[in-house]
C-alpha cells in the first residue's frame, strides 16, 4: 500500500545521510507485509578541497537528482540524517523525510508503519494512507524479489 526508501549499506539497518546514500532500498508495505521492490546503487559524493563535494545542489553533477528519481512514489523515506536543502526538494515530492538513529533496524520501521497501516498513530502514514486511498489508480503488483511477513495486529506483539 505504501512504499518507504531507507538509506542502507547492508538493507538490514538505516545507516546513511539521504544525499550521500550510496544505496536506498525501497519497500511496498501493507498491514503484515513488506515486500522488497527497489534496490539501487549510487556513486559516492567526492570531497573537493576542504570546504565542498562534488554533486551540490543544481549543479550538472547533482547526486540527489537521481535518488529523488529513484524515491518518486515514495511515501516517506528514512535516513540517519538529511540536509535542510534535500528535506525541502523531498518534502516538495510529497514524500516524508523521516530521520532515525543510526543502525536502527529496517524491520522495526516496517513493522510501526504496518501497525500504523492499520491502527493509525502516526500522521504522515495516515495522510499517506488517505492519499493512496484517493488515487485509484493502483499499479499491477510489481515482481517482488525478498517478502516479509509483518505485525499486522497488537495481539502478535505477546
Amino acid at each position: 500500500m505504501l512504499k518507504i526508501a531507507f538509506a542502507s549499506t547492508d538493507q538490514e539497518k538505516v545507516d546513511m545521510h539521504f544525499g550521500g546514500a550510496e544505496r536506498l532500498v525501497i519497500y511496498d508495505v501493507s498491514p503484515g507485509r513488506a515486500d522488497l521492490v527497489g534496490v539501487m546503487e549510487f556513486v559516492k559524493a567526492e570531497q573537493v578541497g576542504e570546504a565542498g563535494r562534488a554533486g551540490m545542489t543544481e549543479t550538472v553533477q547533482d547526486k540527489v537528482i537521481p535518488k529523488l528519481e529513484f524515491v518518486d512514489g515514495c511515501a516517506a523515506v528514512y535516513a540517519a540524517s538529511i540536509g535542510a536543502n534535500s528535506v525541502r526538494r523531498l518534502m516538495k515530492a510529497g514524500i516524508q523525510p523521516i530521520v532515525v538513529d543510526e543502525g536502527h533496524d529496517i524491520v522495526d520501521l516496517l513493522n510501526e508503519v504496518s501497525l500504523a497501516l492499520v491502527y493509525g498513530g502516526l500522521p504522515w502514514v495516515d495522510k499517506a494512507k488517505k492519499k493512496a486511498e484517493a488515487s485509484s489508480a493502483s499499479a499491477a503488483p510489481e515482481n517482488k524479489a525478498e517478502s516479509r511477513k509483518l505485525i499486522a495486529s497488537v495481539e502478535e506483539l505477546d
